[in-house]
């Protein structure tokens, strides 16, 4: 039965189970007592089942939701979005001695210069109450042998379109660690042959971290705008493990003075 619907059938067997329980419960103190023996002894194999159900249920629905791209945003945002990795379940959800230029899902690649890779990526499933993203990204480096560490993360085309100096983009994180490093973000402009690139380091010893790039001070061209992507860096991420719990992505357009 599991998936489909209940049908008229099971809905009045149900019923008629409730009701004999109620009638039962109520009349408990005057019941015979080789009857009550035997209630009480069905009653428990019922509640053995019930009480597992209802285990099982209040751990699932207790989890972020499979697809969730609910998250606060600016009231002004005219574009949000949370990448696929923090939303639903990769076809492959893990990757060890993690090669330059691997992706995971179709979004996020991580690039780096190692001689020999000692890296693990791995989408996990957010368990915290507190989180509304339903999955992260835990990334286990041991060894590290390279002078770079990056995770580029693609930005959907309509973050782009009609992109101004007049934008703010904002990205929220959550982050975790095992001993403390620095993580910088890159936000990256493509129009035409040129690339803007805005750099903010990450405030990590802020309960909530956000950054916010400020268009106005680039040369962007707002006419041959083609695509935005963002570079998070690891600064020292040998043998330490960091999660991304959530990441995502708000567009607004500043006050004008």
């Amino acid at each position: 039965m599991s998936g489909e619907k209940q049908g008229w059938l099971d809905r009045s067997l149900e019923q008629g189970a409730l009701r004999r329980w109620s009638r039962a419960s109520r009349a408990a103190d005057k019941t015979d007592l080789t009857e009550l023996r035997n209630q009480r002894a069905r009653a428990r194999k019922l509640k053995q089942h019930l009480d597992q159900l209802i285990h099982v249920a209040e751990s699932r629905l207790a989890l972020p939701y499979i697809g969730n791209q609910s998250f606060p945003r600016p009231a002004d945002a005219d574009w949000a979005w949370r990448p696929e990795l923090w939303c639903g379940p990769l076809p492959v959800p893990g990757i060890s001695s993690v090669q330059t230029k691997s992706m995971l899902g179709g979004e996020v690649t991580l690039f780096h210069d190692c001689q020999h890779s000692e890296l693990t990526l791995r989408q996990i499933r957010n368990m915290r109450e507190e989180d509304l993203a339903a999955f992260g990204l835990r990334m286990d480096v041991f060894r590290f042998d390279g002078s770079y560490l990056s995770l580029a993360v693609d930005i959907p085309e309509e973050a782009s379109r009609g992109l101004l100096r007049k934008h703010l983009i904002r990205i929220e994180t959550i982050v975790e660690m095992e001993k403390p490093l620095e993580i910088f973000a890159r936000l990256n402009i493509k129009h035409g042959p040129n690339t803007e690139q805005i750099v903010r380091e990450l405030p990590l010893n802020e309960e909530d971290i956000v950054v916010e790039f400020d268009l106005a001070y680039t040369k962007l061209n707002e006419k041959r705008v083609e695509k935005m992507w963002l570079d998070l860096i690891f600064e020292g991420p040998q043998m330490n493990q960091v999660i991304l719990r959530d990441l995502t992505f708000s567009r607004r357009k500043r006050a004008e003075l």
